[in-house]
């Protein structure tokens, strides 16, 4: 239940603060899910209705613990009864809880409801990278010149900035780069149009655009969503920056928590100006800032603000700890990076058998994904369990890719990224050459892959076998498909075991695998997301609209991989996708001049962020932080010199201490008897 006392006063001055716009500052650790989850409580208990707030932040993970916690703190049966007084005895809505989602999952919503009104169908399809990167490669081999060898992902990635960035897109000043921009976007945008289907950043763009066109659409939002907050505000690019003002702009009740010594994602569009100069949109804003911090202790917290002060623009904060001093960082230098990566091993080790520290207490933090190599080498001869972060996602699998696009073909035949991957998988007489054949003519006819393939001149215009394999897809894709246009429940669950069966895709894995253990793992795969289908909660949901959902919920989050418990085990984590997590014990490495601050910092001019990215991780640690640097760095097998990073000159001195220096400090008795008592249950 809500409990204001729990709250330090600035804490409670911003859950208290509902109406106009408020800017909440809230430093490293210092509580801001708390502040938000009950400042959407007090809210409505104070009389706000729970459908007209909406809370906004970036990632799934982050949106589901702040509704986990919402409703832990507002019964449902509170809104339930507010929802039974309504006049007419109208049952509950589900708007009568209040909206916590991220930005594409907002847009998604708003989407289903209203995007007929700018040309699309309600039932559209959002697809993920996969599917991206075929429709570009399929423009590009009509734009390309002959023997030109050009990268969809690069192509697709400088369309995300340009789209994303709007008019102050950066890297797009030059009239004829922001012509080929725009039209390479036009191409895109026409392709999927064509497929009904959107990409992650249309599912923001598409919205502004229903907004500006239909400002019956707009009016409606700002009607049901009256409060609205956002997380991670320094994060936000020029897309989300409108939709957000787009929102507010009427009811001025906008309240954004964010750090803008947190902002550390520029390079993937985010404008730390948003937060910086909110008054300019909002001279009224109100300012609290969050700065005690629960995580840290006052070395750790004293060496990031000595470091995040040597950027001129930002907003000042001081964080302090209640906890007191606790232990001094530790400063290393090690000969190269093997070196480095046994040290810490050992280190942990040592922790674990000495202190009784468990390996998941534990986490070594780095600048890029090349550095996990020696790390992971040295993890592994130690026989010490390690949990990499970022590794292959369960959606990216074949099997699982493949079901996929099953799915997107029979919501949607006319996409032509899933229904070509699942042409000829199993082989059913439609080869490569003949779909490329397909292919061309689709583009001379200018309609889709299956309606092209639906002409019985382009069927005849095969020999006779693939002509019939190809009839025999199309009734496939027909026969499987008519269960869904019935509106009659069924499970789904069932329905796709049938049609799997019948393709014979999973006798087709059973024989591609060279060990019968790892197509069982790949079948295993499959059945467990096949019983996923049914929705046991809305039994009664139509097949389709809940394989919208289903399909919708999938591709857009990301993150259900890297949520599962890794048990006891050591994180290997990058800094940039630190961001938000904490460990008691931090092993920071690598910094050196060239990785923290990167190469790239001193051309591009981001110095500033890179600074921002070192007090990110000094402000992961919770007890203890441990700092190295190499004077040698392997690289494509040579050993190349390196240098310190710049930043640990501003450590201040009494912050931190070197390493050797540190272990060869005699051991208070007390420490002592705690060790050998440590090192006598680990002999047991």
């Amino acid at each position: 239940m809500l409990n204001l006392a729990t709250l330090n006063p600035q804490q409670r001055e911003a859950v208290i603060t509902h109406r106009g716009p408020v800017l909440i500052l809230a430093g490293a650790g210092t509580g801001k899910t708390r502040v938000i989850t009950h400042r959407i409580a007090h809210m409505a208990q104070k009389g706000v209705p729970p459908g007209n707030i909406l809370a906004v932040t970036f990632t799934n993970k982050a949106a589901r613990e702040m509704l986990q916690r919402v409703n832990e703190l507002v019964p449902r049966a509170r809104s339930a009864e507010r929802g039974a007084r309504k006049e007419d005895g109208e049952a509950p809505r589900a708007e009568e809880r209040p909206t916590i989602c991220t930005f594409h999952s907002l847009c998604v919503r708003i989407l289903r409801q209203h995007i007929e009104k700018i040309g699309y169908k309600r039932n559209f399809v959002i697809y993920d990278e996969g599917d991206q990167l075929a429709a570009m490669k399929k423009i590009l081999s009509a734009i390309s010149a002959k023997g030109e060898n050009t990268d969809p992902k690069v192509i697709l990635a400088m369309l995300s900035k340009f789209k994303n960035g709007g008019t102050r897109a950066v890297g797009f000043e030059d009239p004829g780069v922001r012509a080929l921009a725009e039209h390479v976007a036009k191409r895109y945008e026409s392709a999927l149009h064509a497929c009904n289907a959107v990409d992650f950043d249309d599912l923001i763009l598409l919205t502004l655009r229903l907004f500006r066109e239909h400002p019956d659409a707009l009016q409606a939002c700002c009607d049901r969503f009256r409060y609205v907050m956002v997380d991670e505000y320094q994060d936000t690019n020029a897309a989300q920056f409108e939709l957000v003002h787009s929102l507010t702009r009427e009811s001025r009740n906008l309240c954004v928590v964010g750090d803008d010594d947190q902002s550390i994602y520029g390079w993937r569009g985010a404008e730390v100006a948003n937060l910086l100069d909110l008054e300019k949109h909002f001279p009224e804003v109100k300012v609290i800032k969050l700065e005690q911090n629960y995580r840290s202790t006052n070395h750790i917290l004293n060496a990031a603000n000595a470091v995040i002060k040597n950027n001129a623009r930002r907003r000042g904060k001081n964080l302090w700890s209640a906890q007191g001093d606790g232990e001094k960082l530790t400063l290393q230098c090690f000969a190269n990076d093997d070196e480095e990566a046994r040290v810490v091993a050992e280190n942990i080790e040592y922790d674990r058998l000495a202190k009784r520290v468990p390996w998941g207490q534990q986490a070594i933090l780095f600048r890029t994904n090349m550095q996990s190599r020696p790390l992971e080498t040295a993890l592994r001869k130690a026989k010490i369990r390690y949990h990499l972060i970022g590794g292959q996602s369960y959606f990216d699998r074949r099997e699982i890719r493949d079901f996929l696009a099953y799915l997107k073909t029979f919501l949607n035949p006319h996409d032509d990224v899933a229904l070509l991957r699942i042409a000829n998988t199993p082989a059913r007489g439609l080869s490569d050459v003949t779909m490329e054949r397909v292919l061309e003519a689709s583009h001379e006819r200018k309609c889709s892959v299956f309606a092209t393939m639906r002409h019985t001149d382009v069927q005849a215009s095969f020999q006779s076998r693939a002509g019939e394999a190809m009839r025999e897809f199309l009734r496939f894709i027909g026969e499987t498909r008519a269960p869904l246009e019935a509106n009659e429940p069924f499970s789904l669950s069932q329905w796709a075991e049938n049609w799997l069966n019948a393709t014979g895709y999973l006798a087709e894995l059973q024989r591609m695998e060279k060990t019968t253990e790892a197509a069982e793992n790949r079948i295993k795969n499959l059945k467990e997301l096949i019983l996923t289908l049914d929705d046991k909660e809305q039994p009664n949901v139509r097949p389709q609209a809940r394989l919208d959902e289903f399909l919708a919920d999938l591709t857009l989050d990301h993150e259900r991989e890297e949520d599962k418990e890794a048990g006891d085990a050591v994180t290997l984590i990058t800094v940039h996708a630190a961001k938000g997590l904490e460990f008691p014990r931090v092993h920071l490495v690598g910094l050196e001049d060239g990785l923290m601050p990167h190469s790239r910092s001193k051309v591009e001019g981001t110095m500033d962020e890179e600074r921002r990215l070192f007090y990110v991780a000094i402000t992961r640690a919770r007890e203890t932080l441990r700092i190295s640097h190499c004077s040698g760095r392997k690289k494509y097998g040579q050993l190349l010199p390196c240098h310190p990073s710049p930043f640990l000159k501003e450590l201040p001195g009494d912050c931190y201490e070197d390493a050797d220096v540190a272990a060869s400090k005699p051991v208070e008795k007390e420490s002592g008897g705690d060790w050998f008592a440590a090192m006598r249950a680990a002999l047991d």
